[in-house]
């Protein structure tokens, strides 16, 4: 599913009209339908049925001007309340407005003036939000705020017309307060904010209508993938009957440290579960016991360590060594931050010609200077940070990240030449081609330790297999979010460990390959 910021839309709506002759008049009133039509389909027709459509005085109140007339054709009572003077309103809107009967318009452009129909809103069998739509970029203020407040509080189904009013369409921000809906009606394909976290909880359940817009306008427009089952399942590759071990890549992993051998294991056990052919375990000499305890089927490296539990950076030569034969290399996980292991980190990022994964303290030791990443060989180079490693890596604030997943994620991408994992709700996958995909799989479980352990050996096990990088991002995410999704369903969200996660990849891959 194709994912689009309001801004984008705008421009498709201009197209259609500008270029293929789609009226206004005529996107508006297919819109219009195409709300009525899920509510009637939703809350039921005929006698009976209350709908109270409040308005504002842009295009999203047109589309409810719409709503209001084909219900009441429908046999709905509809009250209509319009933020505004109807002297206000113009365009295909004010057109829309005045095939109303004045009978079912009351104007509150004032405050406090919409709080005087309280009764109409507790009444209501349905509340249709069409005050502000997608073009919204302030803070909602004023007689807006006033009735966002009105419609919470009313304790009635909500559908929102686009979007809740109040969300940001680009990021999924709440500007200042929104709505919050049971039901939003969007068209022709959905907006980030309907995806994006927060907004995708104030959305509800989403429904998309044709309204008329051009397949290819659709088709052009500069978007980003949502990831789900339907989504990822085509990117998997059917096995071989005569394939053996050497078929599916041989993984090294260079991690662990005094403390975090864990993440380290995980790291390992979960590149096995994913499907990798070979697994090895590069570690500090002064741990391997340790990890030959945590794994079973993978392999382990002794690395020199002089004896402090960490990496120096003269372990390059070893691991330079260590390469031949291998399919992808991931660093990072546990490593460690000492400067000597940073080094390393950053002089490997830099020389690898092999497809490569960095998570953990790989990622911090690439924070003091991102500038290598410009002279990696390899050209499949993941990064996958969670916010406050992101943050780190673009010398930004961390709101500012979370304030604008989907720019950070692009810009720095592109900037660097890496296929950018930035991890949490609703992760995002940038190219540095500037593809973006959002992923819609995974759970509030998952924010537990380990988690990111486990996605660096899913990634590396794909590479390895010889899945491109953006294949293998989209997949591989999409996998451990749905790994977590089978274990919340047997247990529960609270309580999910990453090991959880680890043993239910197969299952995962499973599932994905056999429905659908």
């Amino acid at each position: 599913m194709k994912v689009v910021s309001g801004e984008i839309m705008q421009s498709m709506d201009r197209r259609a009209i500008e270029e293929f002759g789609v009226s206004g008049l005529t996107l508006m009133e297919n819109a219009g339908r195409g709300c009525a039509e899920a509510i009637i389909a939703g809350y039921g027709s005929g006698a009976g049925q209350r709908a109270v459509v409040v308005a504002g005085k842009g295009n999203n109140g047109g589309d409810g001007y719409v709503i209001a007339r084909l219900l009441r054709e429908r046999g709905w009572q509809v009250a209509t309340f319009v933020l505004a003077r109807r002297e206000d309103i113009a365009g295909d809107a004010r057109a829309n407005l005045d095939r109303l009967q004045d009978g079912v318009v009351v104007f509150c452009p004032e405050p406090r003036q919409l709080g005087r129909y309280v009764a109409a809103f507790r009444d209501a069998t349905v509340i249709v939000d069409a005050l502000l739509g997608t073009g919204l970029k302030s803070e909602v203020r004023g007689i807006y705020a006033d009735a966002i407040e009105l419609i919470n509080g009313a304790g009635k189904p909500v559908v929102a017309v686009d979007i809740p009013s109040g969300i940001d369409a680009a990021t999924g921000g709440v500007l200042g307060c929104a709505v919050r809906a049971e039901l939003t009606v969007t068209f022709a394909l959905a907006k980030l904010g309907h995806v994006l976290f927060p907004g995708a909880e104030y959305s509800g359940r989403l429904r998309i209508v044709d309204i008329g817009i051009p397949a290819e306008v659709a088709a052009s427009a500069d978007g980003c993938e949502f990831l789900d089952a339907a989504a990822v399942r085509p990117l998997l590759r059917r096995r071989d009957r005569c394939a053996h071990k050497g078929s599916f890549g041989h993984c090294l992993i260079v991690a662990g440290s005094t403390g975090k051998t864990g993440a380290a294991a995980m790291a390992a056990n979960s590149a096995v579960r994913s499907g990798a052919g070979l697994v090895t375990l590069a570690v500090p000499a002064g741990l391997n016991a340790i990890l030959e305890v945590k794994t079973t089927e993978a392999m382990t490296l002794p690395l020199p360590d002089r004896g402090e539990g960490h990496l120096p950076a003269e372990a390059k030569k070893d691991i330079l060594a260590a390469l031949a034969g291998k399919d992808a290399l991931a660093l990072g996980p546990g490593l460690s931050r000492q400067p000597g292991t940073a080094r390393l980190v950053r002089e490997m990022a830099a020389e690898t010609e092999l497809p490569l994964v960095i998570d953990a303290d790989g990622l911090n030791a690439l924070s003091e200077d991102p500038s290598v990443l410009l002279r990696n060989k390899s050209g499949a180079l993941i990064l996958t940070p969670h916010p406050g490693e992101m943050a780190r890596l673009a010398s930004m604030a961390t709101v500012d990240v979370e304030g604008d997943r989907i720019g950070t994620a692009r810009e720095f991408a592109a900037q660097h030449q890496v296929f950018l994992v930035l991890k949490g709700a609703r992760t995002v996958i940038a190219a540095p081609d500037g593809r973006m995909a959002i992923n819609g799989s995974g759970n509030p479980g998952m924010a537990s330790g380990g988690m990111g352990d486990v996605l660096t050996g899913v990634l590396v096990a794909l590479l390895g297999q010889g899945y491109d990088p953006f294949s293998a991002c989209r997949l591989g995410v999409f996998l451990h979010g749905f790994a977590a999704d089978l274990v919340a369903a047997d247990k529960g969200e609270i309580g999910i460990s990453a090991t959880d996660v680890q043993e239910r990849l197969p299952f995962a891959l499973h599932q994905l390959m056999t429905t659908g």
